[in-house]
């Protein structure tokens, strides 16, 4: 059978195909933990410590897209956040459980194993939506997937964090077009502020900067060739 596309999900998915699946290569990523990636420090992000520094967080409930191996969801459950936390890979999840065993953050904190557009998740609505690396590893087509599910699950009044390569510092700079073109995320996208500020413009904007390079020691995460914004959602979509 040849003419199988019949809703906007079967061209999302078709888009997919045409680029190498994701979860194979990040169980790879994740598995040598000895390889000193930046990402694998248990620290939380230094932008997120600001968040929570300057109140412009409270507790309440979290999810996590794209978690890793925990250490933004750690911490948000130690500091009393309930926090539902999502990854494709379940290398990094069964290490971002490993932690949460060590660092004992309390009962607030679930991790699940599962596509961030296909989880299963216990909450309606979430009070902070936080993403430290997962948009710029999205193919252009599930940027309406990932607004969607914004618009699904940030509770009005709520806040969204996301960190992304900056333009200029890392990432691709290419086309959308270009990449389907040649079939590559080319190791993940590279975005500006101001498209930051088009692609969430149904949101306020607080702040979007740099991360801040953080010395070893510091207790925090941050690197400059990464983009750090924090927007908040006034209405209910």
């Amino acid at each position: 059978m040849n003419r199988t596309i019949r809703t906007t999900e079967d061209v999302l998915t078709l888009l997919d195909g045409l680029f190498p699946p994701a979860a194979p290569f990040w169980d790879r990523f994740y598995a040598d933990r000895s390889a000193g990636r930046p990402f694998f420090a248990p620290e939380p992000d230094e932008n997120l410590a600001s968040y929570l520094d300057r109140g412009l967080l409270s507790p309440g409930r979290v999810l996590d897209l794209g978690c890793g191996a925990g250490r933004n969801a750690i911490h948000l459950a130690s500091l009393g956040f309930e926090v539902d936390a999502v990854d494709l890979s379940a290398t990094a999840i069964a290490w971002a459980e490993e932690r949460a065993r060590e660092a004992g953050p309390g009962t607030g904190l679930r991790f699940h194993r599962a596509d961030v557009f296909d989880a299963e998740l216990p909450d309606a609505h979430y009070d902070l939506v936080y993403d430290s690396g997962c948009l710029h590893h999205l193919a252009p087509h599930r940027r309406v997937s990932y607004l969607a599910l914004l618009d699904r699950v940030l509770a009005p009044g709520g806040h969204f964090g996301v960190t992304a390569f900056a333009a200029g510092a890392m990432g691709s700079e290419r086309s959308d077009e270009e990449l389907y073109r040649l079939g590559t995320l080319e190791g993940g996208l590279a975005y500006s502020p101001d498209e930051l500020r088009s692609l969430f413009r149904e949101f306020t904007p607080l702040e979007i900067r740099p991360m801040a390079a953080q010395a070893a020691g510091s207790g925090l995460f941050g690197v400059p060739f990464l983009l750090a914004a924090l927007f908040r959602r006034t209405t209910h979509g």
